[in-house]
């Protein structure tokens, strides 16, 4: 981490773990890389019990220095309490994620002794979990965190079969659509059932390695990193993502096709 970068974090540590209600804070992975490259920004994840500050209250609290505040509300599964704010510090982009503890302790509850109820987190993916189980801690105020990091690492085989399940039957629908929009010449619905297929079948290998999804940055990379893998799936990957014209929309199809069968024979 840049000095730049641990400067602000501090900060904003120093600030937030004085709110009664937060139990946690950690950094996203984002943080990490250089405050040139173009991925960069410092996003926060608070987990936080009961209230936090109010919107204006926090915008006050986060200094002078702050620009293009803006925060919005978000919503998990169905229910209010998520929230983020988004703003720049000297040109630098900043988010802070506000996230109830109850929320996430019920999702956990779902994944790890609740299977019959995955329906409510399966269309979210897990990059939730991979957000709590990889984010580097800078206060903690229990050990919350730590137990749930330790129940994550248990998850059962059923959880990933079923979250297995669920991302190939999209990817499979993904492909179907991928070959109707070749036969009609549909360049806008190639598209998007180009991104909706390989995205599928990444967060499919993904389950079938028990691994959680990084965010989409880290896809390409981490998945060629994924221990079982269909045998010429790194080609055909490199293959499929380059879109240019010597490969063109049938032949992109048929590798779709490839890449589909050989995740479906894992």
């Amino acid at each position: 981490m840049k000095l730049k970068t641990k400067i602000l974090v501090d900060q904003f540590a120093k600030i937030i773990s004085e709110w009664p209600g937060v139990e946690c804070i950690s950094i996203n992975e984002s943080a990490k890389s250089d405050t040139l490259d173009p991925y960069f920004a410092l996003i926060l994840d608070i987990y936080y019990n009961g209230t936090i500050p109010n919107s204006a209250e926090r915008r006050k609290m986060y200094g002078g220095d702050v620009a293009a505040f803006e925060s919005s509300a978000g919503r998990s599964h169905g229910r209010t309490g998520e929230s983020k704010d988004r703003f720049l510090v000297k040109d630098l982009p900043v988010r802070m994620e506000y996230k109830p503890c109850k929320l996430i302790e019920q999702s956990i509850n779902i994944a790890d002794s609740k299977l019959g109820s995955i329906w409510l987190i399966k269309d979210s993916g897990t990059y939730g979990f991979y957000r709590l189980s990889k984010g580097e801690v800078i206060f903690s105020r229990t050990d919350w965190i730590d137990n749930l990091r330790k129940r994550m690492d248990n998850f059962s085989d059923e959880f990933w079969r079923l979250m297995r399940n669920a991302h190939q039957s999209k990817m499979e629908h993904f492909l179907s659509d991928l070959g109707a929009a070749v036969i009609h010449k549909d360049d806008f619905n190639y598209l998007i059932s180009a991104a909706g297929f390989i995205k599928s079948a990444c967060l499919t290998l993904f389950c079938i390695n028990h691994r959680f999804e990084p965010s989409h940055r880290a896809y390409s990379k981490q998945v060629l990193e994924l221990p079982v893998l269909p045998e010429s799936f790194r080609a055909s990957l490199k293959t499929f993502l380059r879109q240019d014209q010597e490969v063109g929309p049938e032949r992109s199809y048929t590798i779709a096709k490839l890449i589909a069968k050989g995740i479906i024979s894992l």
